[in-house]
């Protein structure tokens, strides 16, 4: 099956310093497909970061200067497939962002208030699916580039909404069943981004994502097919590194709990899930958010 595979990665999805710069993740199976063939998408993730947390525990809040970070992702994509072998696809992230900080050259406790939109790092993969004819295992290779804005005034470079680097991006994914003919179906993948190239002093962490997961494809309500998905969501980051970098205030280890559910009306699906931290063990103090959530609308053609 070709997948549709999102990183914000969260991760991104994604903690840095002040755990901001990205919403890509893995597990998103909403857009699995089994034949060649195309799609096209809207997702939106929102999630709002507040808590201090240093280690594997919350922290109080005057050991970060950092106090919110809120974030509207809004992402559109397109993904083709002309034969059962190969395909790619194109994501083109925007988010709205609200930043909360004490600046350190304003009056002690003082904080300013930042709020911008920009285009986020536009993503590009190519895949392969020709392990099977059922398109049920593939890998994919890709790149993340700097098309987002880094250079908003007032806020650090972790904090931007794109990162400034070119990135590679390596994947690999694989859907079955747990008996032959059941509808209980599992799925695990895995995604690596790696930045190639980077610019004015800042380096993001290398970035390894995994998921595993089960949905549930015999329930239906009139012509409506429902999946109820649930997931496993594990996250690692390095610190980043330069002289604009804040490496001993960056870089995590995740896991969450998501459970999500599918709606389709072919050629139309909806999905949407909620994604649960259930361990944060992060460097130094940033800021975690305790929930986010996903909704994305797909057609088929």
């Amino acid at each position: 099956m070709a997948a549709l595979l999102v990183f914000t990665f969260t991760s991104h999805h994604s903690y840095g310093c002040a755990c901001g710069c990205g919403i890509y993740d893995v597990g998103t199976i909403y857009n699995f497909q089994n034949k060649p063939g195309g799609m096209a998408w809207l997702e939106y993730n929102f999630q709002s970061q507040g808590q201090n947390w240093s280690g594997l525990r919350p922290a109080v809040s005057g050991n970060n200067d950092d106090k919110l970070i809120r974030t509207s992702w809004l992402s559109a994509g397109f993904q083709y497939f002309p034969s059962n072998k190969w395909g790619f696809d194109l994501t083109i992230p925007s988010a709205n962002r609200l930043f909360k900080s004490v600046p350190e050259d304003g009056p002690p406790g003082k904080t300013a208030t930042v709020k911008w939109w920009s285009l986020g790092d536009v993503r590009m993969n190519a895949y392969y699916t020709g392990f099977s004819p059922d398109m049920s295992t593939g890998v994919n290779l890709g790149l993340k580039v700097p098309t987002g804005n880094w250079k908003e005034p007032g806020v650090d470079r972790d904090t931007q909404i794109g990162t400034g680097s070119t990135d590679l991006l390596l994947g690999f994914y694989h859907e079955g069943s747990f008996a032959k003919f059941s509808p209980w179906k599992w799925f695990g993948q895995t995604q690596l981004d790696v930045p190639l190239f980077t610019q004015a002093g800042y380096r993001p962490g290398v970035e390894l994502d995994a998921a595993a997961g089960f949905y549930y494809a015999g329930l239906s309500l009139g012509n409506v097919k429902i999946k109820p998905i649930g997931q496993l969501l594990f996250s690692y980051r390095a610190s980043d590194s330069g002289p604009n970098a804040s490496p001993n205030d960056s870089g995590y280890e995740r896991v969450l709990l998501s459970p999500g559910v599918e709606f389709d009306v072919h050629p139309l699906r909806v999905y949407a899930d909620v994604e649960i931290p259930v361990i944060d063990n992060v460097v130094g103090n940033q800021l975690i958010s305790y929930c986010q959530l996903k909704v994305v609308a797909s057609i088929m053609f």
